[in-house]
């Protein structure tokens, strides 16, 4: 859920700035990939916090996955590095789109492993959230990664 809470946070205080004329946030879009940047800056920083963060995203690994520790590592910074260029090119929609769109493929790559930890077999460390509540809110940022994607092109 905190997730969710950055998304429309990060959204919000980025429209709050445009309302005060900051104008590269005037298209709606550009907001919502602040929001999404909110968002990965969150879960990116995740990996990295030893306990008990990093090891349960280590556990929702499936045991398809060689290295979970190296997978782990690679995807929080490929989530940072999102969140990076989502903020620095807000005045590029192109770029910018390309970079929601990279978040879009993330998104559906990392899907496995929320699936893995929903149905229970990634252990006690893993967070527990119910298939259906963690399949809707992976909905929900894919679309807002999509809605900036499609946008810029």
């Amino acid at each position: 859920m905190a997730p969710l809470i950055a998304l429309l946070l990060g959204t919000g205080a980025a429209a709050v700035a445009a309302a005060l004329g900051v104008e590269l946030l005037e298209p709606w879009t550009a907001r919502l990939a602040i929001g999404l940047a909110v968002m990965l800056l969150l879960t990116g920083s995740a990996h990295f916090v030893p306990r008990p963060r990093r090891r349960g995203l280590i556990a929702m690994v499936p045991p398809w996955v060689p290295a979970p520790h190296l997978v782990v590592t690679a995807t929080g910074l490929l989530e940072l590095a999102a969140a990076a260029g989502l903020v620095t090119t807000v005045g590029e929609p192109v770029v910018r789109s390309w970079i929601a769109a990279g978040v879009a493929v993330f998104l559906v790559a990392v899907f496995p492993a929320n699936l893995h930890a929903a149905r229970g077999h990634a252990g006690p460390e893993a967070p527990a959230t119910p298939l259906l509540r963690r399949s809707v809110l992976q909905a929900v940022y894919l679309v807002a990664a999509l809605v900036v994607a499609v946008d810029g092109l």
